[in-house]
This record gives structure tokens, C-alpha cells and sequence, in this order.
């Protein structure tokens, strides 16, 4: 069997050993970001980049993103989150610090169509995915052999209407709890409201734009027939309501009456594996805060 060996290529996580990204979404004031450039500053840390967002300056949310250098990260990092809980708390913060070397576990969900699971391992064989593919899940056996020339685990669980709470059940037992994140990789399964629950804001799903105006089987074919000049995808966080979480990316192409039924589905593959993989790698590298059921991507 070939093995595909991953490119020898420095990340970013191997060239910026002490950097960390900060995460924060809270009440909009005055203050916030002098509070958190001034707590970074009397612990040593160096800002690199800073993004913020405010939904509405009179009492809306408000959003930021910050990365920063800080020397022996790996052991200071505990007491500085530490320290900086008086301060979330004065602003009502949520938030979380992320150790940038720290890869994202990945665990890849796929049924028998291939297009968004093989962009996502050209992307990370490339090293322009910057995560650890930990293993495949799939409800059919056909891409095992690509997958494992990866040196990558393949699982194959099979889902029937009568046995899906019990493949649900091996399939988290299979993923553990180590996993950062759940990608849906042309997944053509409902995913039940417990998993959901277990792995919120983590579970990443696409699907092409054409919904909710072409539901159900066939939606190139509706499109088709009623000669759309726009197709798309969009790739959003899942949700106990389907197709309706979180939107993380989206994109479209234009396309006019020449194309036929085949050619829109080839269009759609192309713009549904971009989608996903811009999604994924937004999401590894802490660059998404969710609120209700809205996104705000720095990238």
C-alpha cells in the first residue's frame, strides 16, 4: 500500500512555541480593551494581533481576538488564567485562552462521497492545515484504503434506522473525549440532539446553498429545472435544527442555462470542499465566537 507522507513543513504552532490566542465575547463598555492590553502587558505578554467587533455600541455585545508572545507560556499559562479571572468577571466575560502550539485532535465524519475528506487531507499532508487529523468515522467501508494510506485510522461504523442510537454510542466511545472537533465531511447522516449536546460548537457541517428553496432529493436537479444562476455552499455548526446552526463560511458561482445537471453538481463539489476546509481551518485556529446562533469570524 503507498503511504502519503505529510510534508516536513514548519507550522506555525512549531515556529511560535509561547504564543496564545484569547478568546472573549461580553457586554460592550468602556474599558474593555485597555483592561485586557494592560493585564497582558503587566504579565510580559507581547500583543501581536488584535481583532474586535462590537454588535452595537449602546449595550450590544461586544467581541475580541488577541494573540500574544509570552515567554515559558507552557508553564505560566495556568496562573495567568488565574489571574485573569477578576477581570472576566467585572465585564461579564466569557472566554477562554488557547496555547497556539497545542493542535487541534480532529475526527472526520464521511459517507461514500470523497471531494470535502480529500481537501482536507491534501490540505493537512500540505501542512496549510494546521491540526492533527486523529481518525476517520465512516457508515460505509469505500474510502478506507485512502484513508489508512494516510496513516490515518479508519472506522467503519454502519447506521441503519434501527441501529443508529447504538452506532451513535461506538462512534463516541471511538472518538473519546480528546477530540477539539467534529467535521461532517459529506456525512449523509441526521445526527441526534444527544451528540450534539456532548460536542456543541463543535461539529462542523456543509451542505449546498440551495436551502431551504430545494429541499429534500435531487436539490441539483430542482435547481436545474428552475434555472438557477446561483449555486453555493455553506459550511455552519450543527444544531438540533437541521441545516440551521451557525454560519461559519459561505460561497457561490454564478452559472446560466448551459450548464447542465452534472455540471452543476461538479461546480457545487468544487465550491462545498473551499467552504469546508476554510471553515475548519478558521475554527483550529481559534479565529470563531458564537453567539445565539451567529458567528463572528476574524480571518
Amino acid at each position: 500500500m503507498e503511504i502519503h507522507i505529510k510534508k516536513d513543513r514548519p507550522s506555525p504552532a512549531d515556529q511560535y512555541p509561547n504564543r496564545a490566542r484569547m478568546l472573549i465575547s461580553c457586554p460592550d463598555g468602556p474599558g474593555i480593551v485597555a483592561a485586557v492590553s494592560q493585564f497582558l502587558y503587566q504579565h510580559g505578554a507581547n500583543i501581536v494581533q488584535s481583532d474586535q467587533y462590537t454588535m452595537d455600541p449602546d449595550g450590544g455585545m461586544f467581541f475580541i481576538r488577541v494573540e500574544f508572545d509570552l515567554e515559558d507560556l507552557t508553564a505560566k499559562l495556568p496562573q495567568l488564567e488565574e489571574s485573569f479571572r477578576p477581570i472576566a468577571d467585572q465585564f461579564s466575560m466569557e472566554w477562554k485562552i488557547y496555547h497556539a502550539a497545542r493542535k487541534k485532535r480532529l475526527a472526520i465524519f464521511v459517507s461514500k462521497e470523497d471531494h470535502c475528506l480529500v481537501e482536507l487531507l491534501w490540505q493537512w499532508q500540505a501542512g496549510d492545515l494546521d491540526a492533527d487529523i486523529a481518525l476517520v468515522v465512516s457508515n460505509h467501508p469505500d474510502m478506507r484504503e485512502y484513508v489508512e494510506s494516510f496513516g490515518i485510522p479508519y472506522h467503519h461504523i454502519p447506521v441503519t434506522p434501527e441501529t443508529k442510537q447504538e452506532a451513535e454510542k461506538r462512534q463516541m466511545e471511538t472518538i473519546g473525549d480528546d477530540i477539539d472537533v467534529i467535521i461532517l465531511a459529506r456525512y449523509m447522516q441526521i445526527i441526534s440532539p444527544m451528540f450534539i449536546e456532548h460536542y456543541r460548537n463543535r461539529i462542523i457541517n456543509i451542505h449546498h446553498s440551495f436551502l431551504p428553496a430545494f429541499v429534500g432529493g435531487k436539490p441539483y436537479a430542482q435547481a436545474y429545472n428552475r434555472g438557477v444562476k446561483i449555486i453555493g455552499a455553506t459550511a455552519h455548526y450543527v444544531t438540533e435544527e437541521l441545516d440551521g446552526g451557525p454560519i461559519i463560511e459561505q460561497d457561490v458561482q454564478r452559472v446560466s442555462h448551459r450548464d447542465d445537471v452534472n455540471e452543476l453538481k461538479r461546480i457545487g463539489r468544487t465550491i462545498e470542499r473551499v467552504v469546508l476546509a476554510r471553515a475548519v481551518k478558521w475554527h483550529v485556529e481559534d479565529r470563531i465566537l458564537v453567539h445565539n446562533n451567529k458567528t463572528v469570524v476574524f480571518n
